[in-house]
């Protein structure tokens, strides 16, 4: 049976950009960064600590632990490389497991056979030594295997989440073009909030970047939400550890001084939608829902961070027709958030030059395969000071 505390490299899948913020979030719970690249943080630690990852981290999208790796050619030496690891420690012969594969290999003409050979080479390598073999399939319902193949690369992981972390499970109610929770909660940590001063989201939507926020404040782990995750199939899974994990995850969150929260969509059916997903979250007493135009959100007293997420033409809007839109966002930071930062997320740099406001930040995301921005802004109080901020963008 396979032994949960020896260590390896672990590596925290995440989706592109978010890397930076997943690395912050596994140093802030001790963990160290061994490697990186945009869409990936490597760090130390052992099988129980994949628990830990899983259950904290906000802005990774799965947790993977190594169990293969070498130099494969073509599908035959795939084969003989899973067969070749020792499976039947980590998987129940009367279980059921899924594979997920990632592959740039030219020898691969059909994409889903590496993970079709994979599945039968844990189940001959399982048949061999047990006697019989787990059923397999596409569902996420028991252990998951993760196939990494790059030329001759081959990497082969555990992958411990399952479903992936984005789905946090409290966003009940969809609306048009939702952020991913993963990439709200990036943003989030982004702007440097603290957690304790106010959080003001116009435009909310279905209110995600507001209920990351609230979630962030009051320290709620985001696993939480979850009844189960592929580690708990894994042969040697210690329940009782994991009952720890969720305990101690409880006893850390905020429940005093927590800072105002205000979301506002122009549309109530949006609002509504918003404040029952937040009330999935839990966090709904943290929120200050409001029906309204934009302009005319409540900002309660500086300091503070202004979040915005307007259309920018690529799937809601024309172009065009947004530049008014993005002059009246600035007159708004302007009028409205003196002693706030504020932030713009735009996949369109044209566009967030009509706002006006000279940018003190631009921190690339991507949402989905758009390239985005996310503008920031130092919006001081004072006449002099505001008319500097009025000059035009950087080209």
């Amino acid at each position: 049976m396979a032994n949960w505390s020896t260590p390896a490299e672990i590596v925290i899948a995440c989706a592109r950009g978010l890397a930076p913020y997943a690395a912050q979030e596994a140093a802030a719970l001790g963990f160290g960064t061994v490697s990186a690249t945009d869409t990936m943080v490597a760090v130390r630690g052992t099988l129980a600590d994949c628990m830990l990852l899983n259950l904290r981290l906000r802005t990774a999208h799965r947790v993977l632990f190594p169990v293969a790796a070498g130099r494969c050619r073509d599908l035959d030496a795939l084969h003989a490389a899973v067969r070749a690891a020792a499976w039947e420690e980590w998987l129940d012969p009367d279980g059921y497991f899924t594979v997920s594969a990632a592959v740039w290999n030219d020898t691969v003409r059909d994409t889903r056979l590496p993970a079709l050979r994979t599945k039968d080479a844990v189940a001959d390598r399982l048949r061999q030594v047990c006697g019989r073999r787990p059923d397999a399939g596409p569902e996420f319902r028991g252990a998951a295997i993760f196939v990494y193949w790059r030329g001759d690369d081959l990497r082969v992981y555990l992958d411990t989440t399952g479903e992936p972390l984005s789905k946090r499970g409290y966003r009940k109610l969809p609306w048009k073009a939702p952020m991913q929770e993963t990439l709200a909660a990036a943003c989030v940590l982004a702007t440097g909030w603290d957690g304790a001063t106010p959080f003001v989201v116009p435009m909310c939507g279905s209110g995600t970047p507001a209920i990351e926020a609230a979630l962030i404040a009051r320290r709620r782990a985001p696993g939480l939400f979850r009844d189960r995750f592929a580690f708990m199939a894994l042969r040697g899974y210690a329940a009782a550890l994991w009952q720890v994990l969720r305990n101690e995850a409880r006893e850390d969150e905020r429940g005093e001084g927590l800072p105002p929260i205000v979301a506002t969509d122009l549309d109530p059916a949006a609002v509504e939608v918003a404040r029952r997903n937040a009330a999935a979250a839990g966090v709904g007493d943290l929120i200050r829902f409001a029906a309204c135009d934009f302009a005319d959100t409540e900002v309660p007293p500086p300091p503070g961070t202004i979040f915005l997420n307007p259309e920018y033409g690529e799937r809601l809007g024309d172009a065009a027709q947004l530049a008014p839109l993005y002059r009246r966002i600035g007159d708004f930071l302007k009028q409205r958030g003196a002693g706030y930062r504020g932030f713009v997320l735009t996949g369109n740099l044209e566009l967030s030059r009509r706002i006006g406001l000279r940018s003190s930040r631009r921190i690339a995301f991507f949402n989905g395969p758009i390239e985005c921005r996310l503008v920031g802004f130092d919006l001081y109080p004072g006449t002099q000071r505001q008319r500097k901020l009025e000059a035009p963008d950087d080209p």
